[in-house]
């Protein structure tokens, strides 16, 4: 079966985003004690940077290079991020607070629905090409 080059590609970053995400985080909560809501937004800021310029130059090819198109991009994919990073603050608050569940656990649990949810908004609004500019 042939897996599709782009989806193989948003997984591998994805998958390396996630990484640097949970690592930061863990690093801060463990290391440096910082709570779960402030380790969770560091570690977002640093993991957002890392998937715009991957997303951008090896998942999904954009050969948009102008100042208005990154500036575009770049735009609507912290937007999109801000939102997903409530989905991750969500999942987080209801994980630990209401369910008791372990934080890592919960971090996980967030970052899988979180690189859902960011795939199909880079893939169909974000980076789609453009037939007209």
């Amino acid at each position: 079966m042939k897996i599709n080059k782009e989806l193989f590609l948003y997984l591998f970053f994805g998958v390396l985003t996630t990484f640097i995400n949970i690592l930061i985080y863990t690093v801060l909560t463990k290391m440096f004690l910082f709570h779960y809501q402030t380790s969770t937004v560091l570690a977002w800021v640093i993991s957002v940077l890392f998937a715009f310029i991957t997303n951008k130059k090896y998942v999904f090819s954009s050969k948009s290079y102008s100042l208005s198109a990154v500036f575009r991009e770049g735009l609507l994919f912290i937007i999109y991020r801000i939102l997903s990073l409530g989905i991750d603050l969500l999942v987080m608050f209801i994980a630990i607070q209401i369910l008791n569940m372990d934080d890592l656990v919960a971090k996980v649990i967030a970052n899988i629905l979180v690189v859902i949810v960011n795939y199909m908004v880079s893939k169909f609004h974000i980076f789609k090409t453009r037939e007209h500019g």
